[in-house]
């Protein structure tokens, strides 16, 4: 077993996961746990957009004031924001003051609504068959993006979504088990 997948807590897992105790309990807990429900994905999906050039420690930190400013990522209560609102969230020091994602998360929680398919059922729809790739060796092989990824953050923008690459995609597919990432060796590998 690879030295960096052993924590100071004795317990193999992802490099990654042993860098902070933020990060081990997340990765313990959380990522790679399959989750379900619109407003749980709905969240997942703005906290990986909010991401974006940023650390993920820093997502994690600030995830219940993201979670008090955003009305618990209900996407209806979202979709309601209004000029106040995105002020507001500009004041927001307990959050990510980015306001081309603040607008993005309130039109994403409005192109929720218009839907013709629930959110957790178009998202789990691009979720590979579990068992069809190799479990990666190390952090290094796994992918940044895939094919499904790809095909995800494409049917998400022609519904209206923003702030949905392929690399933020499919960093929610990872984080809400549509994939399993988890490096053999690592505690959670299935």
């Amino acid at each position: 077993m690879s030295p960096e997948l052993v924590g100071t807590d004795g317990l193999a897992r992802c490099a990654w996961g042993n860098t902070a105790p933020d990060y081990a309990a997340y990765h313990d807990d959380e990522w790679g746990v399959p989750l379900q429900g619109e407003t749980e994905l709905f969240e997942r999906l703005s906290l990986e957009a909010f991401q974006s050039g940023l650390s993920w420690l820093t997502i994690l930190r600030k995830r219940e004031g993201f979670r008090r400013a955003f009305a618990g990522f209900v996407p209806e209560h979202v979709a309601t924001f209004g000029d106040d609102d995105v002020a507001r969230l500009l004041a927001d020091t307990a959050i990510v003051r980015n306001r081309a994602k603040i607008l993005a998360t309130i039109a994403n929680a409005r192109a929720v609504a218009r839907l013709d398919v629930p959110l957790d059922e178009l998202l789990w729809s691009f979720a590979p068959d579990r068992g069809t790739r190799p479990r990666p060796r190390t952090m290094a092989d796994v992918p940044a993006t895939t094919p499904e990824s790809v095909a995800m953050a494409k049917a998400l923008k022609k519904r209206g979504f923003s702030f949905v690459g392929p690399t933020t995609c499919y960093a929610m597919m990872q984080a809400t088990g549509m994939v399993d990432d988890h490096v053999a060796g690592c505690f959670r590998a299935g």
